[in-house]
């Protein structure tokens, strides 16, 4: 029983890791919820989490695995992301001006869902989650956390890895993020005229900076294959 809630426990702190850290899922959430309200941050938010299932069965099956070995598909993957950052940043600096009184009533047109899950299924860096992470997280074992510090300390805190309590903590986790961090930013709600257009722009300047890097890391991923096959033609 202790270590099934120990599971579950670390399941959370994984799943937090995988949807806290600053980035462009994490910019569209912010944007959504500053602009048009808290449902719509936890519809972003939803989107990528929804994609991070996905993942989760391709990870399951295998097919991740294929994708990080097949050097033009996960390039042009990279691409395709980079470019869908780039005009979501566009879109994020035209709504800089909207404010969440304003766009309140416009709330069920969002579009951060479908936003979120398309950016996240050609995101690298949760591609990169599942195919080391994830992949360890679902084989059968267990992991002796605290026996790494100290011989005396083995056996006070085991994770089983490939158990339901991981995965349902793991998920867990990712929803009290896409819950709660769209709930922060909108208890700023007497505030959020004048903190729509900032966190809009800022928004804007994070998932550009991410859209170039990408477009940049998917020339260099396929240039060497394409010189390969020009080499061969030649």
């Amino acid at each position: 029983m202790l270590t099934t809630l120990t599971t579950l426990l670390a399941g959370v702190v994984f799943g937090l890791a995988l949807a806290a850290p600053p980035g462009p899922m994490n910019a569209i959430i912010a944007e959504e919820s500053v602009v048009r309200g808290w449902l719509a941050g936890f519809k972003a938010g939803l989107g990528a989490a929804t994609a991070d299932f996905v993942f989760f069965l391709l990870a399951y099956v295998g097919l991740v695995a294929v994708v990080a070995e097949v050097t033009v598909l996960k390039g042009t993957m990279v691409f395709v992301g980079g470019l869908l950052m780039l005009y979501f940043a566009y879109g994020a600096a035209t709504d800089a001006q909207a404010t969440f009184t304003d766009s309140a009533d416009v709330e069920e047109e969002s579009k951060g869902f479908r936003k979120a899950f398309v950016l996240a299924l050609t995101n690298p860096y949760q591609i990169l989650f599942w195919l080391t992470v994830g992949v360890g997280l679902l084989e059968p074992g267990s992991v002796d956390v605290l026996s790494y510090a100290s011989d005396a300390l083995a056996g006070a805190l085991v994770v089983e890895t490939g158990s339901p309590a991981l995965l349902v903590g793991l998920f867990g986790g990712v929803g009290v993020w896409i819950t709660g961090f769209p709930a922060a930013l909108n208890a700023a709600r007497r505030r959020m005229d004048a903190l729509a257009p900032a966190v809009a722009y800022a928004s804007a300047a994070v998932l550009a900076g991410f859209g170039v890097y990408f477009l940049y890391d998917a020339v260099v991923t396929v240039a060497p294959a394409v010189r390969e096959a020009l080499a061969a033609l030649a």
